[in-house]
């Protein structure tokens, strides 16, 4: 397999874009099942309701179209750069996913939960680096 070449700054906004775009998704996800508060799904009827509002929700067209364009983009990144580098440069959403949900939808995010996040995060640094660090010896 011939070597990929590295991040340059178009790769990256790419990279960007996909974490914001999947921000976004997820945010239209949640949305598209909290467009009507249900209590809890007991009977047909219910579900029944509930798929119907969700599938009639623009925003999960909204989610949906943006994970076309997060396919499509993505699609093009790993056409440019290895697998291995492109997830944890666009590790992004680990943050803005659970920013998002607090600002937006109002979410408590505990401490210990973002403690996770930061170690998370630190994991993909370190699994970025010995990345790098494996190819130099090569």
């Amino acid at each position: 397999m011939a070597a990929k070449r590295k991040v340059t700054f178009k790769i990256f906004v790419f990279l960007i874009s996909t974490d914001l775009l999947e921000t976004f998704a997820q945010f239209c996800f949640k949305k598209s099942t909290t467009c009507q508060s249900f209590s809890g799904i007991v009977t047909i009827a219910q579900a029944y309701l509930f798929i119907k509002t969700v599938i009639f929700s623009p925003f999960l067209w909204l989610a949906l179209f943006s994970v076309l364009l997060i396919f499509t983009i993505w699609s093009t990144i790993l056409s440019k750069i290895d697998l291995s580098v492109a997830v944890p440069v666009a590790s992004f959403s680990y943050i803005l996913v659970p920013l998002t949900s607090s600002i937006f939808l109002h979410e408590k995010i505990s401490s210990i939960r973002w403690f996770g996040i930061i170690f998370i995060l630190i994991g993909v640094i370190l699994v970025s680096m010995s990345t790098d660090h494996k190819k130099e010896i090569a």
